[in-house]
């Protein structure tokens, strides 16, 4: 297993993007009954030149971030510190944190899920919650049982409900929604997800848009969160 940690603070390291050339394509949102572990993320430069279709299932990869953005008044960025356990009160979710990061083939690490959609996923080639820039997370929306997944509920999460990560050092960080929004698979906007960002925010990710004739999954739900204390 290949490993990236966040060595920038602001956003994912360049050599992410390269690794990523191959993210979600073994291991992306798969049917409603397999519960396949549901994570987005844009296609690669290579796949967009590539003259064969994208599976329909794959999900691309990461550029490398752009520069820094100028620093924002607002809280003060949180020292490095791994997330253990993240909370959702607002729509019931509770889940012990896995820290995955890329398999040797690029392809992106996916929980493994238990049977009840669970449990959700840090990318530790991100931030660590609570540093600047766009920490990432990963979650299923179904499950084998046919239950919903941890990330099942998060079109009900609204400006400004909190969202909170429990950290190893013993903190806590809070964020707030910002807003939620839906991207095609084959549209997602990379940047605008995974680029640089002034402060500290969270992305929550899950799959969506089910297509029961084809039994995948064709968009990526993105909930947008900054830092609030």
């Amino acid at each position: 297993m290949t490993t990236m940690n966040s060595g920038r603070r602001g956003g994912l390291r360049a050599t992410t993007a390269a690794g990523l050339l191959l993210l979600l394509a073994l291991g992306g949102c798969g049917t409603a009954e397999t519960g396949t572990p549901d994570a987005g993320a844009p296609p690669s430069a290579s796949a967009a030149a590539s003259s064969a279709p994208a599976p329909a299932a794959a999900s691309p990869a990461m550029p490398a971030p752009a520069a820094p953005a100028p620093a924002a008044p607002g809280p003060a960025a949180l020292p490095r510190s791994e997330p253990v356990v993240l909370e959702i009160p607002a729509i019931g979710v509770r889940t012990d944190l896995l820290k995955l990061g890329l398999r040797e083939n690029g392809s992106l690490e996916v929980p493994q899920d238990t049977g009840s959609g669970a449990p959700a996923s840090w990318y530790n080639g991100s931030p660590t919650p609570g540093e600047r820039g766009p920490s990432v997370m990963l979650g299923h929306v179904n499950s084998p049982s046919g239950r919903g997944g941890v990330f099942a509920d998060l079109r009900q999460l609204t400006p400004g409900t909190e969202i909170n990560v429990s950290r190893t050092d013993g903190s806590i960080a809070v964020f707030t929604v910002d807003r939620g929004a839906l991207y095609s698979k084959n549209d997602f906007p990379t940047l605008e997800v995974y680029g640089n960002t002034a402060g500290p925010e969270l992305r929550l990710i899950t799959c969506d848009g089910y297509d029961p004739d084809t039994g995948l999954f064709d968009d990526n739900y993105v909930i947008y969160a900054k830092l609030k204390a």
